[in-house]
């Protein structure tokens, strides 16, 4: 299992010519001097956003609250749950799968094939190269293409990783999709495309997320938030942290410490929808070609439950 928004441009990216729908590339400051006030700049925005005084402030109570959490080896599964409900069990600030949402969507019930055939000219930017160990870098290799070039990237297959599509707001795609009620001031979807091999690196985003398989499977490692102190982050912004390690392979000579971390595997489904709480880490890979989406909420995560020491005021 990154602005919020559009985790490939920060806030203060200037605008430059793209293909339509596709978001401005990331810029590298010209001075550290710059790449400060950008990042000042970035908190600020993201917690008027969000309606709080402070990220940092916001970021450690979700810590906070995490050290008290109760230690789960698996993900719980729910049957269909209303608004009301779901926002009482992610309160408790535990993962959990949803049954029943996202298998009435009608884009479950497209192919492959219908992106060849309906979407061909959709305009994309794919992850290449090494996206893994420079995930959260501002030089990560991208190509912006057409659906159907990306697709016949993919048939001709590759040495190192499978090209992805990842975090891209396809309008075409969400039309076929029915997203619940389920956020407060929830964000634009997000959708990811890409055959069995794609992967997103171990990180952590501090907004709560809904994550809907839609085609394929994939496996998900999750750990709690105050766990970063053994997974060696860093921060790529102020709502964005990365880290290095790797759950399914781990090294333990380089990345001692994360020996402590206790991370929980998770194999999502078409179907499923996985609620993922601000602040957990969460790692994804796909075991087949896979569609998925996804929302981030815009507010005060609710395993904070309000929290009203947090709350910028109106």
């Amino acid at each position: 299992m990154s602005t919020k928004s559009n985790p490939e441009a920060p806030a203060q990216a200037p605008q430059q010519r793209v293909a339509p729908g596709l978001p401005p590339r990331l810029r590298v400051p010209a001075s550290p001097e710059d790449a400060l006030a950008a990042k000042l700049a970035r908190e600020r925005k993201d917690a008027q956003v969000r309606g709080v005084t402070s990220v940092q402030d916001m970021r450690e109570a979700i810590k906070r609250v995490s050290r008290g959490l109760p230690a789960i080896s698996a993900v719980p599964r729910m049957g269909a749950l209303d608004a009301a409900a779901f926002r009482a069990q992610a309160a408790q600030g535990l993962p959990f799968l949803v049954d029943g949402v996202v298998e009435r969507w009608p884009l479950c019930a497209l192919t492959p094939q219908t992106l060849r055939e309906r979407f061909s000219d959709l305009p994309v930017r794919a992850r290449v190269g090494d996206y893994i160990n420079t995930a959260f870098a501002p030089d990560r290799a991208m190509q912006d293409m057409s659906m159907i070039e990306y697709l016949e990237l993919v048939a001709a297959g590759t040495q190192g990783l499978p090209p992805y599509l990842g975090n891209l707001e396809l309008r075409a795609l969400n039309r076929f999709c029915y997203w619940p009620a389920y956020l407060d001031r929830a964000g634009p979807p997000r959708f990811w495309l890409g055959p069995a091999g794609t992967v997103t690196p171990l990180h952590c985003d501090y907004d709560d997320n809904i994550f809907a398989q839609v085609w394929g499977s994939k496996r998900i490692f999750l750990a709690p938030p105050h766990q970063d102190e053994f997974l060696y982050t860093r921060e790529a912004n102020p709502i964005l942290f990365g880290s290095p390690f790797d759950p399914k392979a781990p090294d333990f000579e380089k990345f001692p410490l994360a020996r402590q971390a206790t991370p929980i595997e998770c194999i999502v489904h078409p179907g499923d929808l996985l609620y993922v709480p601000a602040g957990w880490y969460h790692q994804v890979r796909s075991l087949s070609f896979s569609l998925s989406a996804n929302r981030w909420a815009r507010a005060l995560p609710m395993a904070l439950n309000g929290d009203p020491s947090l709350r910028r005021p109106a």
